[in-house]
């Protein structure tokens, strides 16, 4: 019998052995198979100026001077006490999220040539805008009458210096259509408030609406 313990000695060394696995996943979204399921929306906002706002006439026009409105011809003969009306029509491409609208005061259109030295004409004219999600005539009798579907004035001022007191908002994927119309007068009072003669001159005023998604 030995005192004391006990040794083994083989004359080897034993090594621990093991099955491994690995699992990996992506950044696929359900459904998808091996497509991309991380990345960013589209916003996009398209105009129509063309009564009555056919889906194949909506455009899009990003820079400054845009689309023309269409005042008509009486807009380059006004005489104190006039107005002229003009609309425009705006929502959200198919692929687009929803977002809002703000119309920004008016800025000289670029590009266009005009007459009115000293800015005289440009700070006589007034502004009125009113907006609604369903279609109106724009014209006098319509934003003067009670019974017009519901249609907000958002601008009221000077034309030189006021944008829209509100944003309006659009709906995803063209599901809704923001009207506007516009009135431009010059005020009855314009000539004895100017120093300098009226008459005779154009302005062209570019109007932006700046569009921010939801």
């Amino acid at each position: 019998m030995l005192a004391g313990g006990a040794v083994l000695g083989l004359g080897t060394t034993a090594t621990v052995a093991a099955w491994t696995d690995t699992e990996w996943v992506f950044g696929g979204a359900s459904g998808t198979g091996d497509n991309a399921g991380v990345g960013t929306s589209s916003f996009e906002v398209e105009q129509n100026v063309v009564i009555p706002f056919d889906t194949a006439a909506f455009v899009q026009d990003e820079t400054n001077p845009g689309q023309a409105l269409t005042f008509g011809l009486d807009a380059l003969s006004l005489t104190p006490g006039d107005s002229v009306y003009a609309p425009v029509a705006l929502r959200t491409v198919t692929n687009s999220v929803a977002g809002n609208l703000m119309l920004e005061p008016a800025v000289a259109a670029t590009g266009v040539t005009v007459v009115d030295s000293g800015a005289a004409l440009w700070s006589a004219l007034t502004l009125q805008v009113w907006a609604s999600e369903t279609a109106f005539t724009c014209n006098a009798s319509t934003v003067a009458s009670t019974t017009t579907p519901v249609i907000t004035k958002i601008v009221d001022g000077a034309l030189s210096t006021t944008g829209g007191a509100a944003a309006q908002a659009l709906s995803a994927a063209s599901a809704n259509t923001q009207h506007y119309c516009f009135k431009v007068t010059l005020p009855s009072n314009a000539q004895t408030n100017q120093s300098l003669n009226l008459q005779g001159r154009t302005v062209a005023p570019a109007w932006e609406f700046s569009a921010v998604s939801s």
